[in-house]
């Protein structure tokens, strides 16, 4: 049997007002998830683990199964795993955000989503002004880069950015867990300080500026980490298999699950991502391998910017030109195929953060008896046959293992 996870980043919300009171997923036109729910089995699951943030590391290693507790080891693991980067054993690796500052006060977690190629010209010059020996910067994709520490001591308190817009940014920056972590945490609060005297008057902060977008006049590193024990999908399920996604992070952890990285022209991990590509990547990849986690930013990101009308957009390009000829094309095959929706937590956009509710989910294949649920949103499927499942439950029932 062939499986596919569709998985919508940050989709999930609460009600809104303006919405007449239902959730963007409750109010976008959605036929192909509504007709998968209706025809398939449902339920919530539980992807954030008791003590952890609701980071998109956790709960999409939650999605696969993973047991966080014992193989968690941060966000910037992961992104160095996707951007080939070795980790010896004495070095931490963090995710590196290009943020906007503003009067002290951290105006986004992007730099107004700044381009990659603007990004990589920064990371450069950071590299080569602030590295050494013992610290390294990476490129990554748009504002999510990566700071490689050597002898750097991972027990950091690090507060995520996208979780504290406009906010002043000097009482969030790092602080030790343990005392022999003062060293690192005092490293790191002086590279981000050094990055603003740097970056301000950089040529690509000031063509920014002249356009009227937002500069990325400092670093926010955050999520720090030692190389993970993870084992892959082979050694836990018996399955190959490939992810796709835009995002370094989900690339992360698919290195480390074993899985193929497929990378596809046009996918931005944004909202004008390349839908029908990815969706006929994870066709071509559905033939060749057991598994696909196919992963999309788009609504995540709407949700981060509070955007209301362009998270229903996001939701309703994925149904319309992902999901709809993934069933389109599975349909015709012999073989049967499993496929799941989920996102993998909520990003309500009243708050523009992540949060640890449980999140709605289907799973559908030819023959299956169906539940009551006849809409996919996350009410609806409360009323669906699993209520609440946690830890590899979910994986489990989708493999059939």
């Amino acid at each position: 049997m062939k499986t596919i996870i569709v998985l919508g980043d940050g989709m999930a919300d609460e009600p809104i007002e303006k919405l007449g009171g239902k959730t963007p997923l409750q109010y976008a036109d959605t036929p192909n998830m509504d007709y998968l729910a209706a025809n398939g089995v449902t339920g919530r699951l539980k992807t954030v683990a008791d003590g952890f943030h609701p980071g998109s590391e956790v709960a999409n290693m939650s999605v696969l199964g993973y047991d966080l507790p014992t193989v968690y080891e941060g966000r910037g693991v992961l992104e160095a795993a996707s951007m080939g980067v070795q980790l010896a054993p004495d070095e931490i690796a963090m995710r590196c955000n290009l943020v906007c500052i503003e009067k002290d006060i951290l105006k986004n977690h992007s730099a107004g989503h700044i381009t990659t190629q603007e990004a990589d010209e920064l990371i450069k010059f950071l590299n080569k002004q602030l590295g050494t020996e013992n610290i390294h910067f990476y490129t990554g994709v748009s504002y999510r880069n990566l700071l490689v520490i050597k002898g750097g001591n991972k027990h950091l308190k690090c507060t995520p950015p996208h979780d504290v817009p406009l906010q002043p940014f000097r009482p969030l920056l790092i602080q030790p867990e343990v005392q022999e972590a003062e060293e690192t945490a005092k490293l790191l609060n002086e590279l981000i300080l050094k990055s603003q005297e740097i970056l301000e008057d950089h040529p690509v902060n000031r063509k920014r500026i002249a356009a009227g977008k937002d500069p990325a006049n400092s670093i926010w590193p955050w999520s720090p980490g030692n190389r993970p024990a993870m084992k892959t999908m082979k050694e836990m399920y018996g399955i190959d298999g490939a992810v796709i996604s835009a995002v370094d992070l989900i690339r992360g952890i698919g290195v480390y699950a074993g899985l193929d990285v497929i990378h596809v022209d046009g996918a931005t991990g944004l909202y004008d991502t390349n839908y029908e590509g990815k969706a006929a990547a994870a066709i071509k990849a559905l033939k060749e391998k057991d598994f696909v986690y196919l992963h999309v930013e788009a609504s995540d990101e709407a949700g981060h910017e509070g955007d209301v009308e362009l998270k229903i957009k996001t939701i309703e390009n994925l149904d319309k030109r992902t999901i709809q000829p993934i069933i389109q094309e599975t349909s015709q095959w012999d073989e049967p195929v499993s496929i799941a929706v989920l996102p993998d937590h909520p990003t309500p956009c009243a708050i523009r953060t992540h949060t640890n509710e449980p999140v709605p989910f289907l799973i559908y294949r030819k023959g299956i008896t169906p539940d009551p649920v006849t809409r996919f949103d996350e009410f609806a499927v409360k009323n669906g046959r699993f209520g609440i499942l946690e830890k590899d439950e979910f994986i489990r029932i989708l493999l059939g293992r």
